[in-house]
């Protein structure tokens, strides 16, 4: 597939804000050095200074958030003046890691750190949204940003509940009227993006239950707890039980990852410990899953006289898309890139702390193709051979800086 046609050229200079090439070669760089020192929730200290850095050489005056990792950096609002009047479209970035080695063996920039990648791309997240400030900062210098803009560089979003809560709490929402951020998609290729109004990721909660009994011989299994086939109905009933409680569309699933039980073939355990994850499309549906699950799980428990303990842990909601926010995403890609760089997507059953500032103000996810354009192999998120095509830097830039000037347009409008 073409990365971009000849028609596109004059399309992309009907609005300011294209990003120059000697920016571009720096935003790679950036990327890269990123890429090679990927660094875990609430650690991102290298990351935040290098971001903190770029911007105030830019002339920008970003502000660290209080638990020292992530920042925001206003631009077009005056330090220490309280927003009003205009309300601000905001950038939202992620910048932590995974925990996770980086399996590819042919990269000049593979991480650096042992056991830690940036295999969700938040790597490309974070360029996007700095390579967007700048350019968006010379706009304003210039004296042709329309709207103040917010870019938030949010540490901690593969921890639940997702380090979006410590952003807010910092002020990441004060005065934001919109707020916009892109996603990674490694099924899409680099030069489009994925669009959707409505719910665009699923609700994603954390299960850990143990369960107890007397323990015993497994040839009187009948004068103790089985504890064992007590996990094990737990393992197979409890998702069955939730799926019959909720309307079939709202997709409300256990998964489990995690079971661990005993030590000696002939011995039953008197500890069994299960864990896993509760997911679901409907926001609605989500609200009601913690008393859902924990009464089937009490139910299977009780049946097998098995004492249950359950940590159900609040993950995040889904991401909703609001529509009018997805329109600004949709239009300014095709003033960009033509209306063939815009394509549908599917609701992820992924979860994403970005759910957490459209609790509060309304806002839409991009999926950001990094595919290189023709690649057939299949590759997925938060594997360690994950890569994207950088081309998708320069997409996800100036769909950024678009929005921003488009955001002005319709609010005038």
């Amino acid at each position: 597939m073409s990365r971009e046609s000849e028609a596109e050229p004059a399309k992309r200079a009907a609005l300011p804000g294209t990003l120059p090439e000697a920016l571009r070669a720096e935003l790679v760089a950036f990327r890269r050095d990123m890429h090679m020192h990927p660094e875990l929730g609430n650690q991102e200290f290298r990351t935040t200074a290098a971001i903190k850095a770029r911007l105030e050489k830019a002339g920008l005056k970003p502000r660290v958030l209080s638990v020292g990792t992530g920042l925001i950096c206003d631009i077009g609002i005056e330090e220490g003046q309280p927003v009003s009047g205009v309300p601000v479209l905001a950038m939202r970035a992620d910048i932590d890691a995974l925990p996770i080695p980086d399996t590819k063996t042919e990269c000049a920039y593979r991480s650096t750190v042992p056991d830690r990648a940036h295999a969700c791309g938040h790597d490309v997240h974070t360029t996007v949204v700095l390579g967007a400030g700048l350019v968006l900062a010379e706009l304003h210098r210039q004296g042709r940003l329309p709207r103040p803009v917010r870019l938030i560089f949010q540490p901690a979003e593969e921890v639940l509940p997702g380090g979006a809560a410590d952003a807010i709490e910092c002020g990441a929402l004060d005065g934001v009227g919109r707020i916009i951020a892109v996603h990674c998609d490694p099924r899409v290729d680099a030069g489009l993006i994925g669009l959707r109004e409505g719910a665009i990721t699923s609700a994603c909660d954390r299960l850990e239950i143990t369960l107890d009994g007397p323990g015993g011989h497994t040839a009187r299994p009948h004068l103790t707890t089985d504890l064992v086939t007590a996990a094990a109905r737990v393992v197979t009933d409890v998702p069955a039980l939730v799926a019959r409680r909720v309307d079939t569309r709202a997709g409300l699933a256990v998964t489990w990852g995690r079971i661990e039980s005993g030590h000696a073939p002939n011995v039953i355990p008197q500890h069994a410990e299960l864990s896993g994850t509760v997911r679901c499309l409907d926001i609605e549906a989500w609200r009601q899953a913690p008393d859902i699950v924990v009464a089937a799980i009490d139910e299977v428990a009780n049946l097998h006289r098995a004492k249950s303990e359950i940590n159900y842990v609040r993950g995040v909601p889904p991401v909703v898309n609001d529509g009018a926010v997805a329109a600004l995403l949709h239009d300014a890609m095709v003033a960009r890139r033509g209306e063939d760089a815009v394509e549908g997507t599917e609701q992820s059953l992924g979860g994403e702390d970005f759910s957490w500032y459209l609790e509060r103000v309304p806002g839409a996810m991009a999926r950001l193709g990094v595919r290189p354009p023709g690649e057939r192999t299949v590759r997925d998120l938060h594997q360690g051979d994950f890569d994207a095509d950088e081309h998708a830097i320069t997409v996800g830039v100036e769909l950024f800086t678009a929005a921003a000037l488009l955001d002005a347009a319709t609010r005038d409008a």
